[in-house]
C-alpha cells in the first residue's frame, strides 16, 4: 500500500517525473545502442576525420574518423553498466560489513570503522591516478576503485541504522522471546533499514557516472576500443578550437544523466522515505 502511495507521489512530482522520463530514455538508448547507432563506434575512417555534424555523421567525427553519435550511444552503455554495477556491489559489500560491525564484538567494530575512515579519506580521483597506471586501467580496475571507495559509505550507513534499530522496543521483545541476534538482524532489522539505503544508492548513480567519466577523461579508466563519455570529452578538448561538437557530444549526456538520475533519486527519497528529506 505504501509503495503505491509512494509511486503516486513520484508521478505527481514534476521534477521526479522529468527525472524518470530522462533516466528511462538514457537507459533505453544504452540498451538499444546497436539499433540506434549509425556506424560501428570503433570503425576508423581517417579520410573523414574531424568532420562537422552532417546527415552522414549526426554528431560529427573524431580525430581518426569514428562516428561520434555511435560512440556516445555506446559510451552510455559503459557509463550505466559501471554505475549500476558499482552501486550494487557497494551496497552489498558495504551493507554486509556494516551489519558485521554493528553486530560483532566491539574490537571488530572499532577495526572496521577505522578501515572505513581510512579508505574514505582518499578521494577516488587521487586513488585512480595512483593505482590506475599500476594495473593498466580498464573497466575492471575502474569498477574496483569505485566500489572500494564507496563500500565504507554504505557500511557506515548500515552500521548506524542497525545500531539504532537494535535499541527499538520490538527488538527487545524479540530478545525476550529467546530469538537469536543473527535471526533478529536478518529477519526483522534488515528489512527495516534496507529501503532507505537503496534510496540513497539510487541517488549515487549519477555520482558513479561522473566519476567514471572523470577517471576516463584522465586516461586511467576505460580503454580503447571501448568508448566513454569521458574519453569523448578528452578528445574534444584536444581540438576544441576546431571541433566544439566533440565537447558538446561528450558533455551533454553527462549533464542529462546527472539531472535525470538526481531528480529521480530525490523524488524517490521524498516519496518513499520522507525522513531522508534534507532540512533547509
Amino acid at each position: 500500500m505504501s509503495g503505491t502511495i509512494g509511486l503516486r507521489m513520484l508521478l505527481r512530482d514534476p521534477m521526479g517525473l522529468f527525472g524518470l522520463v530522462l533516466a528511462t530514455l538514457l537507459i533505453l538508448s544504452a540498451v538499444f545502442a546497436p539499433l540506434l547507432a549509425s556506424h560501428d563506434p570503433a570503425a576508423i575512417d581517417v579520410a573523414a576525420k574531424l568532420q562537422p555534424p552532417s546527415a552522414a555523421h549526426w554528431l560529427g567525427t573524431d580525430e581518426i574518423g569514428r562516428d561520434t553519435w555511435s560512440r556516445v550511444l555506446y559510451g552510455g552503455r559503459v557509463a550505466l553498466a559501471v554505475a549500476l554495477s558499482a552501486t550494487v556491489l557497494s551496497v552489498f559489500f558495504g551493507g554486509l560489513l556494516g551489519l558485521i560491525a554493528a553486530l560483532g564484538p566491539r574490537w571488530l567494530d572499532h577495526l572496521l570503522v577505522l578501515s572505513f575512515d581510512t579508505v574514505r579519506s582518499y578521494p577516488v580521483i587521487i586513488l585512480a591516478l595512483a593505482i590506475g597506471p599500476i594495473f593498466g586501467g580498464g573497466i575492471v580496475v575502474l569498477l574496483g576503485l569505485l566500489v572500494a571507495t564507496s563500500i565504507p559509505y554504505y557500511a557506515r550507513v548500515m552500521r548506524s541504522s542497525v545500531i539504532a534499530q537494535a535499541s527499538a522496543d520490538y527488538v527487545e521483545a524479540l530478545r525476550a522471546m529467546g530469538m537469536g541476534r543473527i535471526r533478529i538482524a536478518l529477519r526483522h532489522i534488515l528489512p527495516n533499514v534496507i529501503g532507505p539505503i537503496l534510496i540513497l544508492a539510487s541517488m549515487d548513480i549519477p555520482a558513479f557516472i561522473m566519476a567514471e567519466a572523470g577517471i576516463s577523461f584522465l586516461g586511467v579508466g576505460v580503454k580503447a576500443p571501448a568508448t566513454s563519455w569521458g574519453m569523448i570529452l578528452d578528445q574534444g578538448f584536444r581540438y576544441i578550437g576546431h571541433t566544439p561538437w566533440l565537447v558538446i557530444a561528450g558533455g551533454l549526456p553527462l549533464i542529462l544523466a546527472t539531472l535525470g538520475f538526481t531528480f529521480l533519486g530525490e523524488a524517490l527519497r521524498d516519496a518513499f522515505d520522507p525522513r531522508l528529506k534534507r532540512r533547509g
